[in-house]
């Protein structure tokens, strides 16, 4: 049984009033993210507080609570406001409370709101240099070299070829590998003509900060129309070429080419001082992409949905396995980008 459900209702909000030193009057449950749940506490000083709850299994290791935590804090140290405020957590339930922040989903995003985004990176990427961000830890799943980026899509693949089913291996073995082996020895010719080693560690100073997950579907939109970024739960330091291919290709959102060409260009800014910045995105963004195409794909293991199942109880797994298999087939098409759309007028 996990923390949350053998708390129960009254022992979150005592829990919760604890770690506060306020009395918590109201527990609400909002939703949360595939590994979590959330929820809108009232209090007696008048204020709102969101209690978030964390799931941890043994298949997944890794520290969703302290990356966020740790990293909300350290930004709200060095003033950066468009992220929630860290108040207090509970590393042995898996608990933490933060600012509640008031706001729609983005929904309907123009260029202001690109604008937004690409001062949060710049943001980043200008908080990079401290020496203090070399204490955080690396993102999650962080691609530091071309090496990691491959054996990071051979485990993915290696885990799903496990799993028995006619549909999924179709895919895999029709569509996905042809276009993986090609792409991947593209990269690695593209790599030694431009002077990269495959096991070459990006340089320190090279690297960003990066929530690993950023997006508009990880955005609010408050009141006055300023966006506040939200889950950091993979949150440290990456190649900024992760975070910008990510964004262009993230599944979640519908970029059409000139708000995406836009990010482009600021990322490009943002990152100016890195001379193989281009050099990099070109070589790997189909291998991003066909990472994507894995990633859509983790619904199909039966641990993930384990997860699922802890963050909305009443999923039908079918309509969702169809669903990803589909977003999977459409990412495929994303690949050849490169070659074409987003970076048609370099």
């Amino acid at each position: 049984m996990d923390a949350v459900t053998e708390l129960g209702d009254e022992g979150l909000r005592t829990v919760a009033t604890d770690l506060l030193d306020v009395q918590v009057t109201g527990l609400e449950r909002v939703g949360g993210g595939g590994n979590n749940r959330l929820y809108k506490l009232a209090a007696t000083d008048d204020t709102f507080y969101a209690l978030k709850a964390y799931l941890e299994t043994a298949d997944d290791p890794r520290d969703r609570l302290g990356a966020e935590f740790a990293g909300l804090r350290f930004l709200w140290r060095h003033g950066v406001r468009c992220v929630p405020r860290p108040i207090a957590h509970d590393r042995m339930r898996g608990l933490a409370i933060y600012d509640w922040i008031d706001g729609e989903p983005v929904g309907l995003h123009g260029t202001g709101d690109i604008d937004a985004v690409l001062r949060f990176v710049t943001e980043l990427a200008g908080l990079s240099d401290l020496p203090a961000t070399q204490e955080l830890a690396e993102a999650s799943e962080a691609c530091l070299s071309l090496r990691e980026l491959g054996e990071q899509l051979r485990r993915r693949l290696n885990r799903l070829q496990t799993v028995e089913r006619g549909d999924l291996s179709n895919y895999l073995d029709r569509d996905f590998l042809p276009l993986l082996d090609a792409h991947w020895c593209n990269a690695l010719d593209a790599a030694e003509i431009a002077g990269i080693e495959a096991e070459q560690i990006l340089a320190a100073e090279r690297q960003t900060l990066s929530p690993s997950d950023l997006g508009f579907h990880n955005a609010i939109r408050r009141p006055d129309g300023d966006l506040c970024f939200v889950d950091f739960e993979y949150f440290g330091r990456d190649d900024p070429v992760k975070l910008t291919a990510d964004f262009l290709l993230h599944p979640a959102m519908e970029l059409d080419d000139q708000v995406r060409r836009q990010f482009l260009a600021g990322c490009r800014q943002a990152f100016r001082g890195d001379p193989l910045f281009d050099t990099r995105l070109r070589l790997t963004y189909p291998l991003y992409a066909l990472r994507w195409c894995l990633i859509l794909l983790n619904e199909f293991l039966p641990e993930r949905w384990a997860r699922r199942r802890f963050a909305a109880p009443d999923r039908d797994r079918d309509d969702l396995l169809m669903r990803q298999l589909d977003l999977a087939r459409g990412m495929l098409r994303r690949v050849n980008d490169v070659h074409g759309g987003v970076f048609n007028d370099d």
